[in-house]
């Protein structure tokens, strides 16, 4: 009987705190559909002037937060996103831009560490004199951090320059920050300045910050007026969400300080993984609480029977493909933890290698 869980899986795993549970339940409330819900407001306006922008919006996903900054930006039908192939938005979001929105995708390779080269963004900017033929570029869009990249960085220089390419094309820019303040702690960068490119923000509150519930995406205050009717079109205006705001504020003020210690144990995880033969972790690649783990080729196991080996042990870890596996830190997982999966994750590589052997 497995008397003990260690949910590796992601940062969206975390259980409310008692703080949040208790703020929760004493959350003054109002309709925020009607513009009234004071929790709403505060979390809002804080969030706002954390990112340095002049307005927020609290919505109920990241999904939902880069589909109506894309939605805002894109207003026309067969306008153009230039966007990574890789990022969350191509990959992860069901295709809401192009089969809600009608906004086609330009896709450009992603580079290891999750950027795009500067003349690949501007080789994929449409010429207008072929408006006849295509479709019209309107925004370029960055992740930061890069989960696909394993949770690395952009460089504020970086986003700089993809902000001056986007003006100097009349584009806007929209970063998908679902975990940007991870980004903001690790690159030692405040958060404001790190978005400071940016005509639009989404940040997740239920990744590394730890809130149950939500996200916010922030602007201008014009920007934010119209992504409030998308809102209500999309069937994301809810009523009393003070009760999941306060959860939030509560997130802000206490986890946001707890990332470096996330980040110091994913690299304590990706460097004891280096140590167990037939697994390999890129530790250049391990910038935050992302780890991507390979089995190496001749390692005589495959990843479906490590994670349920790892299951077994009440440790949950997600599988990538056969030969890859990830997990996530959070500020739920102790050291204790990670040195559990780690002595575990040596045994499964260990005995599901010599079960093989003996079934051939």
């Amino acid at each position: 009987m497995v008397t003990r869980i260690v949910d590796l899986r992601s940062d969206t795993v975390t259980k409310p705190t008692e703080a949040m549970r208790a703020a929760m339940a004493s959350a003054e409330v109002d309709d925020d559909v009607l513009g009234y819900d004071p929790t709403a407001f505060r979390l809002e306006t804080e969030m706002a002037k954390t990112m340095g922008k002049d307005a927020a919006l609290f919505v109920p996903s990241g999904t939902m937060g880069n589909l109506i900054s894309v939605l805002v930006h894109c207003d026309v039908r067969g306008s153009e996103v230039i966007l990574g192939d890789t990022c969350h938005i191509n990959i992860f979001e069901n295709g809401g831009i192009a089969t809600i929105g009608g906004v086609h995708p330009r896709q450009v390779k992603n580079n290891d560490d999750g950027t795009m080269d500067i003349d690949l963004i501007e080789a994929a900017i449409r010429d207008p004199m072929g408006e006849l033929f295509y479709p019209t570029t309107k925004l370029i869009c960055l992740e930061n951090t890069h989960a696909n990249s394993g949770g690395r960085c952009l460089s504020v220089e970086y986003t700089d320059r993809v902000g001056e390419l986007a003006k100097k094309h009349g584009l806007k820019l929209h970063i998908d920050g679902a975990r940007i303040f991870n980004a903001s702690v690790a690159l030692g960068v405040p958060v404001d300045r790190l978005v400071q490119a940016a005509d639009s923000v989404s940040v997740c509150l239920s990744k590394g910050i730890g809130a149950p519930v939500g996200s916010v995406i922030v602007g201008s205050k014009n920007f934010i007026a119209k992504a409030r009717r998308l809102r209500k079109t999309l069937g994301g205006g809810m009523r009393q969400i003070g009760i999941l705001c306060a959860a939030a504020l509560v997130a802000l003020q206490e986890n946001v300080g707890k990332l470096e210690s996330d980040h110091k144990k994913a690299r304590l995880l990706a460097d004891g993984l280096n140590e167990v033969k037939g697994l390999r972790v890129d530790a250049c690649s391990v910038e935050t609480n992302m780890v991507f783990i390979d089995i190496e080729e001749g390692t005589k196991t495959r990843a479906e029977k490590i994670c349920k080996y790892m299951e077994e042990r009440g440790i949950l870890v997600m599988q990538e493909s056969s030969s890859r596996m990830r997990v996530v830190l959070h500020h739920q997982i102790s050291a204790s933890d990670v040195q559990y999966a780690l002595s575990c994750f040596q045994q499964a590589v260990a005995v599901k290698g010599v079960q093989n052997e003996m079934g051939n």
